[in-house]
């Protein structure tokens, strides 16, 4: 028996590999997931399943009457859908002997660290317990602010915070494909470095979902650079998930970097989740993007300070055009920042360790 080459994956299920056109669940697609997930776990491989597909579940059993606003349309379909959802996945894990639970997330839950943290801890019970959690956006309460871009933002999240060793994109196509020449191919592999995907993939996202090939991508960016491998590869193949962690060729790999700490992890995947702000100058910029030197930011290089935020709380650290430079946490309140703004001989506002440049 082949050795799988990973032992904590998540994967992530696009609503358009479990859901036909007509939006309903397809029980063969399911039965054959499931199928390989349990399969997995006797080869001792840690599994948290996130699964699109409730709202394609609702259009599939629900009739709407009357004039619904699209924010309530989604919250009508994504209610009673993912009751639909997650117990066709309860059965079929049963089937197999295995339990599931179920996780369900806004935006806001990765917000705040000790609520991260708690987060975390239930992940780590239930993989313990060799309980299969399946994790899905609440989009029965998740609009504006609260909502992740969409489910691979959510999975991307969940494989950071776990640590997982691959990150699996399942989709309905094979893979990144490079349309530069005449004739079109899956890209085998793609190295941290790369960052112009848009040459390779065409506008438009899924009949269903809200995501996209370039949210995929960046997102798989973002993971590769944290040290976690990521796959994108097509879910309706069957087998498909022992190919990939039994080490065969299918899809696209995103190579990645060296590991990075827990607590850095959570920090580059703040975007949108910080509290405030922090404007730096460019004797800052310099020294903060200096690969060859670690360096804290320092009160002298702040010009500005943006927002309401705490000791503990992650902030965004902007140039003075407005780029953004990277994310860090906050080693004081804003109130401190403010005082101590431009001068010298204070304590780091950011300390290195806890900072994120962007690349």
């Amino acid at each position: 028996m082949t050795h799988p080459v990973y032992r904590k994956i998540v994967v992530k299920v696009g609503t358009n590999v479990i859901t036909g056109r007509d939006g309903k669940l397809d029980p063969d697609i399911l039965d054959s997931l499931t199928a390989q997930i349990a399969a997995l776990a006797a080869q001792c491989v840690e599994v948290i399943l996130v699964s699109s597909g409730a709202v394609g579940a609702g259009r599939g059993i629900v009739t709407l009457a009357g004039n619904l606003t699209p924010v309530e349309t989604r919250q009508v379909l994504a209610a009673t859908g993912q009751i639909r959802l997650i117990n066709a996945y309860s059965d079929r894990f049963e089937k197999h002997g295995m339990l599931s639970a179920q996780i369900l997330v806004t935006k806001g839950d990765f917000r705040d660290r000790q609520h991260y943290l708690n987060m975390r801890t239930c992940f780590m019970a239930l993989l313990h317990q060799k309980i299969v959690p399946i994790v899905n956006e609440n989009d029965a309460v998740a609009v504006t602010e609260l909502m992740f871009t969409d489910n691979d933002e959510l999975s991307g999240l969940i494989a950071s915070m776990m640590q997982v060793d691959a990150h699996i994109i399942l989709s309905n196509v094979d893979g990144l494909f490079d349309l530069s020449g005449d004739t079109k191919r899956v890209i085998g592999e793609i190295d941290p470095s790369s960052r112009n995907f848009s040459q390779y993939i065409r506008p438009g996202k899924s009949e269903f979902g809200r995501g996209g090939m370039l949210t995929k991508c960046n997102i798989a960016h973002k993971l590769s650079r944290l040290g976690i491998t990521v796959h994108i590869a097509n879910g309706t193949i069957p087998g498909i998930l022992q190919s990939i962690v039994n080490g065969d060729p299918v899809g696209t790999r995103f190579l990645p970097q060296k590991s990075k700490h827990g607590i850095k992890r959570w920090i580059a995947n703040s975007e949108g989740l910080e509290k405030g702000a922090v404007v730096i100058n460019d004797g800052a910029i310099a020294a903060l993007t200096d690969h060859d030197h670690a360096s804290s930011l320092l009160p002298v290089g702040i010009t500005g300070v943006e927002g309401t935020f705490s000791k503990g709380d992650v902030i965004r650290v902007c140039s003075e055009n407005g780029t953004v430079i990277g994310y860090g946490m906050a080693t004081c309140s804003d109130e401190k920042a403010r005082a101590t703004l431009g001068q010298k001989g204070h304590k780091p506002v950011i300390h290195y360790d806890y900072l994120y440049i962007v690349p």
